[in-house]
């Protein structure tokens, strides 16, 4: 059994996290970390906790635990690490956006790793320090990776996503409470969504010469989940489309290729990402679709720190969709 930390435990992926460890053989929590809740009970942050665990949020940071993760806001992360230390064999799973860019992966000696297992798994496998991709970068890398490896991403993208109002976070916003969600579709940060960044580094490392991504994002009057949609001009036919993505994603035990068009109900509250491809008058449509808190958050931080400690890729993350 290994000992793990989780800081900021109170908000939605720290919520998502206390629930796959609390089921998961290889780990004991040993302490949830919350400035705003300390001292209290972990159900009153997290009402499906209630009967299930008697543990309390804490202050304070016991340094000697074997993994911690980073639940915290974009740019709270680099400065938690300031201002507290861990054994120097503690493991970080950092969830925020302050370390993914190359330029930001070396932090107080610190080199982080990033964590989309599809690619990187051997590097997971040997790192001590980890940053967790966004729920839209990984939705949106595992949806033009394949074409990026083979070459065939030399042309422009657009891509059209829809994520659930958890993406926003647990505190509410003018954009994220009920009486404006519900029933109601937007759009926001048109072209400069703030993982454009993390996806064209890692595209661009397997096709120098890829071609300028159009991300529109939008807000879904949803809780959960990513469907996102990108197309672009293909000269293959979709039989070679899909063998490609097939032998991509061949050793991936969450990655799929789905012969039928998808939905997000097949894919939310699970760690899965499924695909599905589909051809017109020579442009190759990828849809895509996974849960923004699992896939894209604490499931893949969870898959993570099972590569990095040995155990079996998928343990804790056996979850099965409620599609009905």
């Amino acid at each position: 059994m290994i000992k793990a930390a989780i800081i900021g435990g109170s908000g939605y992926t720290g919520g998502e996290l206390i629930r796959i460890l609390s089921n998961h053989s290889e780990v004991e929590i040993e302490f949830v970390f919350s400035t705003t809740r300390a001292g209290k009970k972990l159900a009153t942050a997290h009402p499906d906790l209630l009967g299930l665990t008697e543990m309390e949020f804490t202050g304070t940071v016991n340094p000697n635990v074997d993994v911690v993760f980073l639940c915290l806001g974009h740019g709270n992360s680099s400065k938690f690490l300031d201002e507290n230390t861990f054994s120097s064999t503690t493991k970080i799973i950092d969830l925020s956006n302050d370390f993914r860019l190359k330029k930001d992966a070396v932090f107080q000696g610190k080199e982080f790793v990033y964590g989309l297992p599809e690619t990187n798994k051997v590097q997971i496998e040997n790192a001590n320090y980890i940053a967790n991709p966004g729920c839209f970068a990984t939705a949106i890398q595992l949806a033009l990776l394949p074409l990026a490896k083979a070459g065939q991403l030399d042309k422009d993208v657009h891509i059209n996503a829809v994520t659930g109002s958890t993406g926003a976070g647990v505190s509410p916003s003018a954009t994220s409470h009920f009486s404006w969600r519900n029933n109601n579709v937007s759009w926001y940060k048109p072209f400069t969504h703030q993982h454009l960044g993390e996806i064209n580094e890692s595209l661009k490392s397997f096709q120098a010469n890829s071609g300028e991504l159009f991300f529109l994002p939008n807000r879904g009057n949803f809780t959960r989940g990513i469907l996102a949609t990108a197309y672009t001009k293909f000269d293959g036919s979709i039989e070679q489309a899909v063998k490609l993505f097939k032998d991509f994603y061949a050793d991936a035990i969450f990655t799929h290729i789905a012969e039928d068009p998808i939905n997000l109900k097949q894919i939310v509250n699970t760690n899965q990402c499924h695909i599905h491809l589909h051809k017109h008058d020579g442009v190759l449509l990828i849809t895509s679709a996974i849960d923004n808190l699992l896939k894209g958050a604490s499931g893949q931080a969870v898959q993570n720190m099972n590569l990095m400690f040995g155990f079996n890729e998928n343990a804790g993350l056996m979850l099965k969709a409620g599609v009905f």
